[in-house]
């Protein structure tokens, strides 16, 4: 594909960083609510989490993501943006021609099915390291599990090996059915509304918008997604963080079943909106 650029995949890179190292608190605060393991309430959780565990408590298991999330959005932002220059290519003859929006609908989806192929086992390992020292709740578990507040895994390498020897492939891409109804619909719903904010905000006979509309849309965009994403995050959370101790879920319809069936259709107890608002700022100032 002679559009190839490669500095889509470069800015992808340093807009997953940064997110990672802005948003893992919050997003470690979020996982544990979302697991259901009672907190209570946020401000709950990080008091639970500084008091037992202090700040280290907040970055828990930060190394792997820091790594490997980076590689993720560097792909999920490269196939994204020459998906968009490809298709444009093929209808236009221009590969720098503005995409339609039924152009970036396809290459958002493109881009949700390539990032859960590279994703999943990320978030398993990154969930897994996050969720291995929560207090361990005993009642109605007939089971003698590894005894809680004590690492069950020594590292994301180590926790990646345990996961591929005990539970297979199968392990290693478990919740990949949540991730992918989180991310195919998520995707799209962050990347149509960006780049629509992006063109209503950017003043006539400019060819870009300025750094603070480029904010401003991909936080507003990340808000909007994060509406479908979260049922299918919480389930694909509480699927992978199933196995630390003991394993409570069968898979992605039992675990919608008894979420469901315990807490109705509440809203995830969870600073979704503020974090997810934080992380796409991040990416889009970069990117």
């Amino acid at each position: 594909m002679g559009s190839l650029q490669l500095q889509d995949f470069v800015a992808g890179w340093v807009g997953g960083a940064a997110s990672v190292v802005v948003g893992h608190p919050l997003d470690t605060i979020k996982t544990r609510l979302q697991a259901g393991q009672g907190y209570g309430n946020t401000l709950n959780c990080v008091l639970t989490v500084y008091r037992n565990e202090s700040v280290a408590g907040f970055f828990k298991g930060m190394s792997f993501p820091l790594a490997s999330i980076s590689v993720y959005s560097s792909v999920v932002f490269g196939v994204f943006s020459n998906t968009q220059r490809l298709l444009s290519q093929l209808r236009h003859g221009d590969p720098s021609r503005t995409p339609a929006l039924a152009d970036v609908a396809l290459a958002s989806m493109v881009a949700g099915f390539i990032s859960v192929g590279i994703g999943t086992p990320v978030d398993l390992v990154k969930i897994r390291l996050q969720m291995q020292t929560q207090p361990y709740i005993k009642a109605n578990i007939k089971l003698k599990p590894t005894v809680p507040g004590f690492p069950v895994y020594q590292g994301p390498i180590h926790c990646f090996r345990t996961v591929l020897q005990k539970e297979g492939i199968a392990g290693i891409y478990r919740g990949m059915g949540a991730m992918l109804l989180r991310d195919v619909p998520g995707y799209c719903l962050y990347f149509i509304p960006y780049t629509i904010f992006c063109g209503w905000i950017t003043p006539d006979g400019c060819i870009s918008p300025n750094p603070f509309s480029i904010c401003l849309a991909g936080g507003v965009a990340g808000a909007i997604s994060w509406g479908t994403a979260t049922p299918m995050d919480v389930v694909k959370s509480r699927l992978q963080a199933d196995g630390v101790y003991l394993n409570k879920y069968k898979g992605t319809l039992d675990c919608i079943l008894q979420s469901y069936q315990n807490e109705g259709l509440k809203p995830s107890q969870q600073p979704a909106v503020w974090f997810v608002f934080c992380r796409q700022v991040r990416k889009a100032t970069v990117i």
